[in-house]
């Protein structure tokens, strides 16, 4: 028996205890260096001028050490709620019960907040630091020459192969011809089969017959794993249940350090996302969630939730200290790795999809589902 398994699994147990979501989806976590603070009691009253705040996040992102509890100190704000969710379909579920002042939305969630006009533009000059935030990562939440988020956190996907298990199994197309394979359960999932099964310029505009082929790609191997917990996918490496899995950067680091022969299959792209900070439209007064978006774009709020929950920091100043591993997994600094990363809007991205030319996002969900049921 593998002595270390234990190891993993209890890494692995703490790191959900204090986990975010990610996105497009579901969000890897690190371990905490300290136990979080509890969040602030929630609050019945709606959205006032009157310096409260009503947050809406993924858990982890910030709810840990002292996040909360310091903003409030130094801005004279009062966090009147804040709510958590594990997933993104948690979230958009959330967003539309009441209204938030400031929400953290991946791409998919962006985009339909945007055209539901459920947020607002936002003032870049009202935002301290939004110039250090990376330009690649702000032009992202630009709408028509409007900003409307402030970048946070971003992360790239790669596909995990137990070098111990499988040998020769750097090759993309072979984890999608394998049995003992988990991959996350997302729509979005998709881009990354449309990746190795080829053909694609952008793994997100896909035309229907495109979209067909790489459904049936993905049917040929109905018995496999589709993750919405990564705990699952650590499990199945430690107990080698697992040849590949889709899975962050983050837990290769963390499978590697607890000792597995774990490795990333090289690919000439890959798919991402960047979670970004937004501004509920029916924010009466803006000044306590400005002084938020400001918090949370500089560097010391972005390296304490890099290393907390295991993603990059948008902000490169933040790479450094307890950050520095995190930024370095992820080649946050390499401008060869963003270049290779596909990152994630909502299909069809740029492509008409009312003119048949690409297939929307609900063509997407309606396919996922009826693969994984």
């Amino acid at each position: 028996m593998d002595r270390r398994i234990p190891v993993v699994a209890l890494a692995v147990t703490t790191l959900i205890a204090g986990m975010g979501a990610a996105g497009p989806s579901s969000t890897p976590t690190s371990p905490p260096s300290a136990s979080p603070s509890p969040s602030p009691s929630p609050s019945a009253v709606p959205a006032q001028s009157d310096g409260t705040l009503q947050i809406l996040t993924y858990r982890g992102y910030a709810d840990y050490s002292s996040t909360t509890t310091e903003f409030e100190r130094v801005t004279g704000c009062r966090i009147a709620r804040f709510d958590t969710v594990q997933t993104a379909d948690e979230m958009a579920a959330r967003v539309t019960e009441r209204p938030y002042d400031v929400i953290s939305a991946g791409p998919v969630l962006a985009a339909s907040l945007i055209e539901g006009k459920q947020v607002q533009p936002i003032d870049p000059a009202r935002v301290s630091g939004y110039g250090d935030l990376t330009k690649r990562f702000r032009d992202m939440t630009t709408r028509s020459g409007k900003v409307y988020g402030v970048p946070y956190l971003w992360g790239y996907h790669e596909f995990l192969y137990d070098s111990a298990r499988v040998k020769g199994g750097d090759d993309l197309r072979r984890v999608f011809d394998s049995d003992d394979v988990a991959l996350q359960d997302s729509p979005l999932t998709i881009a990354d089969a449309a990746l190795a099964a080829g053909g694609v310029d952008d793994p997100y505009e896909l035309t229907t017959e495109q979209l067909d082929r790489v459904i049936r790609l993905l049917r040929e191997h109905a018995e496999r794993t589709y993750w919405k917990n990564p705990l699952d996918l650590v499990k199945g490496f430690a107990t080698g249940s697992l040849d590949y899995a889709q899975a962050t950067p983050y837990y290769r680091l963390l499978l590697q350090k607890a000792g597995k022969p774990v490795k990333a299959v090289g690919a000439r792209k890959a798919t991402g996302w960047v979670d970004s900070w937004m501004l509920g439209a029916g924010v009466p007064n803006t000044d306590c969630a400005y002084r938020w978006l400001g918090y949370t774009a500089s560097p010391t709020v972005q390296r304490n939730a890099a290393a907390w929950v295991g993603l990059a920091p948008a902000n490169p100043k933040a790479c450094t200290s307890k950050a520095k591993r995190i930024c370095d997994v992820y080649g946050a600094d390499k401008a060869s790795r963003l270049d290779r990363i596909a990152f994630a809007v909502r299909p069809p991205g740029g492509c008409a999809a009312d003119e048949g030319e690409c297939t929307d996002y609900a063509a997407w969900t309606a396919r996922w589902r009826s693969l994984v049921g």
